[in-house]
């Protein structure tokens, strides 16, 4: 089972956090992707920054599913921009993409509690 890493940022995110379910604390956005890519995990998690125009915080999201890398984003009125841990005990998931689906994570669940099954308690 992968191991939790919580990162306020995605740029944070490095070879040891490949296969891991990477809370972030960092938005969804275009930019972040070269860093998922980089060190892919097993599931990265994003805040939606407000999702915005053209979706622009979830735009790694379908991205990100291109490459099979799970990935979901949490409401930004659920969690602090910039704070893994306040996205780990507080975030909603507010956005899925086709990966995240199959580990059976949706819209409107509590991030905590939908992601802890799939994370190693060692």
């Amino acid at each position: 089972m992968p191991r939790l890493a919580l990162l306020d940022s995605v740029t944070q995110t490095g070879a040891a956090h490949a296969d891991c379910v990477v809370v972030t604390g960092s938005h969804g956005g275009a930019s972040v992707v070269r860093y998922a890519r980089a060190a892919p995990a097993f599931l990265f998690v994003f805040n939606d920054a407000g999702i915005g125009k053209d979706d622009a915080g979830i735009a790694a999201l379908p991205m990100l599913a291109v490459d099979g890398i799970a990935a979901v984003a949490v409401s930004h009125d659920s969690a602090r921009i910039g704070e893994a841990q306040d996205a780990w005990d507080h975030g909603v998931i507010s956005a899925v993409n086709a990966p995240a689906q199959r580990l059976r994570l949706a819209v409107g669940q509590a991030l905590r509690a939908a992601v802890t099954p799939l994370v190693t308690t060692d």
